[in-house]
């Protein structure tokens, strides 16, 4: 009777080990995720998807008349809005790349020191276009070979009818000589399916909104050979309280601290909200395939 116990004791705790090493691998498997500690995305790990051949024809339409979208770049520069460049006094370095990307009302007037004064594509959110057209002197008398591409939802970016595309119109009347584009319904819907493949999450169902940051991503990697990212924080980077606060945006010194508006949306479940940590642990998937660096801060 003895044996007997020892060996069902020896078997359970076999079994018991084996289930665990199994549900670890299965997990380790499906998920890689460089943030932990209640966040509820991951990542999900899957065959490559060549962005390269993912853009379509019909994924941008001109603002007016029939330009086609075709800017291709060997180098660029991706500027975010992060405070996190203050102080870099990379300005020149960054005039000095072929093709220079900036995202919705990021100023350079003032900030030339430190982000630059070149914009050869600016990707601006539905949100931002009042804060865009407000400026003209900034965003278009001095940008007149400046490519603006506007994303937002279809239906105010409906050709002729829709809200956002209206005052779109406008701006491209009053500046004729601008490249403006707005991305096509079938192109929105597309730019969803990838949030959801990556991440294993409907965007809609999770209550998520893509942020301009995610959409200016993809467009970098589509017409660039290589991309140079600065100032974006790498995924864990607000795992652990930061010293000082760092505005949002770096125009912006009394605005909401970085890393609380990171993980405040990131948390969140209910309402909309982005996802700012879990698309840069995508970013970051995407920087072994795509020739993506990222520097002020370096990853």
């Amino acid at each position: 009777m003895k044996n007997m116990a020892e060996t069902y004791v020896v078997a359970t705790a076999i079994f018991t080990l084996t289930t665990l090493l199994i549900i670890y691998s299965s997990s380790s498997g499906n998920n890689s995720s460089g943030y932990k500690g209640g966040f509820v995305y991951n990542v999900v790990t899957r065959a490559p998807l060549s962005l390269k051949k993912w853009v379509t024809k019909d994924g941008y339409f001109p603002a007016v008349g029939n330009k086609t979208m075709n800017l291709h770049c060997g180098q660029c520069a991706l500027i975010t809005s992060s405070s996190h460049l203050l102080g870099s006094e990379i300005g020149s370095e960054i005039d000095k790349t072929e093709c220079i990307i900036r995202m919705n009302d990021a100023p350079t007037t003032g900030y030339e020191k430190d982000v630059g004064s070149k914009t050869t594509l600016r990707v601006v959110a539905h949100s931002s276009i009042y804060r865009v057209i407000r400026k003209p002197q900034e965003f278009f008398n001095k940008s007149q070979e400046t490519f603006f591409i506007f994303w937002g939802p279809p239906q105010k970016m409906q050709k002729n009818r829709g809200s956002s595309y209206k005052l779109i119109h406008r701006v491209v009347l009053a500046f004729s000589n601008l490249s403006v584009f707005i991305i096509s319904p079938k192109r929105m819907q597309q730019f969803d399916d990838l949030f959801q493949r990556e991440t294993g999450r409907d965007r809609k169902k999770s209550h998520s909104w893509l942020s301009t940051g995610w959409f200016t991503m993809v467009i970098a990697i589509e017409l660039c050979d290589n991309v140079q990212v600065y100032g974006m924080v790498p995924p864990n980077h607000c795992r652990e309280a930061q010293p000082k606060h760092m505005p949002y945006h770096y125009y912006e010194p009394k605005g909401p601290d970085e890393c609380k508006t990171f993980v405040g949306n990131e948390r969140a479940k209910k309402g909309n909200h982005h996802r700012f940590i879990t698309e840069k642990d995508v970013f970051g998937k995407w920087a072994k395939l795509y020739n993506i660096s990222f520097s002020h801060p370096s990853w």
